[in-house]
């Protein structure tokens, strides 16, 4: 399969690990909430091809969610390869890769083959990963589960796979020469219009409690329970025949000599740290190596700072590089550091293509986020905790 390095959160914090070349960080630490349920995973020339890296970070939630996150990140990169490798035979898939209009004939959209091969991969395999949690022997998955947030990078090819509200974002440049984060994935919660429609068509509700009016949560139709706090997820059983979907949402960029690197967090960091912070929080690192442990101590800080009385959340970050020698000259690290609290980014145009599972969920053509005063954070964190699910529910046979 490649070189693949792992994270297995056993204590209360560990140690970086980085890939060979630099061209990788991994950190990840516990928060206050018990053990860690974070888990990720970078493999370098994935499927045997050189060059070509998988990466992935998964949150898991509910009793169990730390087996469910930690049985995806080992199960999910050889699911991906046997996938493609399949795909690979099949000619047929790879002749035409592009998305006609059924009425007129005409090209609407147009993807390179590796794309057409990767987005094949990636829904078969989360498919498949999600009926083996169904069935597993060992892990209670009824109320428990995981985000998952992955990608494939590929020569000058970046396929993104999101299921939650993990994220990942894209450092490039604009005009000016000047660092600007791009969103490669939609924050999957259960408000989103999309969303909300499909769980509400299969009879789930969506609301949130008093105590956190800004947390959208799903809900059984009868029961208050479990509130679960995103819409898309591996896991969950209770909820999946109330609108719970394990179907990633994929978006494709074709990478240009402007774009530098790509952080995939859970929420423990996009909870208190604006798009823009990050990136300029990585740029301005010593060195790449301590890139992804210094954002997530500055993650630390700013749960402290803004909500002292939270319990603070689990961290996993990592920060794929796509150049092999840095580019961000001091003057860059300098620039960085003078805007690591500037007001939110305006909206950034990008090369970004929605490429989902052809269901309808209403996605712009272009998954840009813009940042605005309401994005930036979660005023129902002041004095509780939030967590992703709130109820245990009895299995029921």
């Amino acid at each position: 399969m490649g070189v693949c390095c792992s994270k297995e959160a056993v204590g209360s914090e560990e140690e970086d690990i980085n890939s060979s070349g630099a061209i990788a960080s991994m950190f990840t630490q516990q928060g206050q909430k018990g053990i860690n349920q974070d888990a990720m995973i970078l493999c370098e020339d994935f499927a045997w091809k050189t060059g070509t890296i998988f990466c992935g970070v998964f949150d898991g939630h509910g009793p169990y969610g730390h087996k469910v996150a930690r049985h995806v990140r080992d199960n999910l990169p050889s699911k991906l390869k046997s996938e493609c490798e399949a795909c690979e035979l099949d000619s047929d898939e790879t002749e035409d890769c592009s998305e006609r209009n059924s009425e007129n004939g005409e090209r609407k959209t147009e993807y390179p083959p590796e794309f057409s091969s990767w987005k094949a991969s990636f829904l078969q395999a989360f498919r498949d990963i999600d009926r083996e949690l169904r069935v597993h022997p060992e892990i209670d998955c009824f109320c428990s589960g995981t985000t998952a947030v992955a990608l494939v990078k590929q020569g000058e090819h970046l396929v993104i796979a999101n299921l939650g509200d993990s994220r990942a974002i894209l450092c490039t440049r604009d005009d000016n020469n000047k660092m600007v984060p791009l969103q490669l994935t939609v924050d999957l919660k259960p408000n989103l219009p999309s969303e909300a429609e499909r769980i509400k068509q299969c009879k789930g509700r969506v609301f949130a409690m008093e105590e956190e009016p800004d947390v959208a949560r799903m809900w059984l139709p009868n029961e208050d329970c479990p509130g679960l706090a995103m819409a898309r997820a591996f896991g969950d059983f209770c909820l999946k025949d109330y609108g719970l979907i394990s179907v990633p949402h994929l978006s494709y960029r074709k990478l240009t000599p402007k774009d530098e690197f790509v952080v995939l967090a859970t929420d423990g960091v996009w909870d208190v740290l604006t798009n823009k912070e990050v990136i300029n929080i990585v740029a301005s690192s010593k060195d790449r190596s301590s890139a992804a442990r210094t954002l997530v101590t500055r993650a630390v800080r700013a749960w402290k700072y803004k909500y002292p009385t939270s319990k603070i959340d689990d961290c996993a970050v990592i920060c794929l590089y796509l150049r092999t020698e840095p580019t961000v000259a001091s003057k860059a690290s300098s620039e960085a550091l003078e805007s690591v609290h500037s007001c939110p980014e305006s909206l950034i145009s990008g090369r970004l293509r929605d490429a989902d599972d052809g269901e309808g969920d209403g996605f712009p053509p272009c998954c840009v986020v813009r940042e605005g005063k309401d994005e930036e954070e979660w005023s129902a964190l002041e004095g509780v905790t939030r967590v992703n699910s709130i109820v245990k529910l009895s299995r029921r046979s």
